[in-house]
């Protein structure tokens, strides 16, 4: 089974490190993985995306032409990206910060407002991570190894972050 996976947005919102998060989590499973950030040359603000693989064969190539899931983070990741999902893919979108409806029939779509529901918990940074919940709650991803994945991921010096993001997971799978 291979998952390809694309998250994309603004600079700044945490793109690069959800897609760090999902790639350790498929080492930690022993999956073969390819993570691919990719960002313009502004630091925030700018454009960036990062394209997940999680395999159990090996991954000939990182780059994800046709991801079977989209994170659409702002309007113009969506406009850019949505009609490069796999048919029966999922799309999953900021529904706080993106106004317009997804146009394809043939995709299954999770309108979430994660950025409105970070600033409502106290946790304006960590948007990504409730749709990163969101995420694992959907595609029915294991979730057993999320801990020790956060603990791996995130440096030491943001780990007085871990249960804020363990808590943003949480609330995103409680959608």
């Amino acid at each position: 089974m291979t998952e390809n996976i694309l998250i994309a947005g603004f600079g700044g919102q945490g793109i690069l490190f959800t897609g760090k998060v999902l790639a350790y989590k498929g080492l930690l499973e022993g999956r073969n993985l390819s993570w691919l950030p990719s960002y313009g040359p502004e630091m925030r603000g700018g454009t960036c995306n990062c394209g997940v693989i999680l395999s159990d064969e090996p991954v000939g190539s990182p780059i994800v032409n046709h991801p079977d899931v989209l994170v659409a983070m702002n309007l113009p990741s969506l406009d850019k990206y949505e009609a490069d999902v796999a048919p029966g893919g999922k799309i999953f979108v900021d529904s706080a910060l993106i106004e317009r409806r997804v146009e394809r029939t043939d995709v299954d779509v999770y309108y979430v407002p994660v950025t409105r529901m970070a600033m409502d918990n106290g946790t304006p940074g960590l948007a990504n991570m409730i749709m990163l919940g969101k995420v694992f709650k959907e595609c029915g991803m294991r979730t057993d190894d999320i801990e020790e994945t956060l603990k791996k991921v995130i440096p030491a010096k943001h780990a007085d972050l871990f249960d804020a993001n363990m808590s943003c997971i949480r609330l995103g799978m409680e959608q």
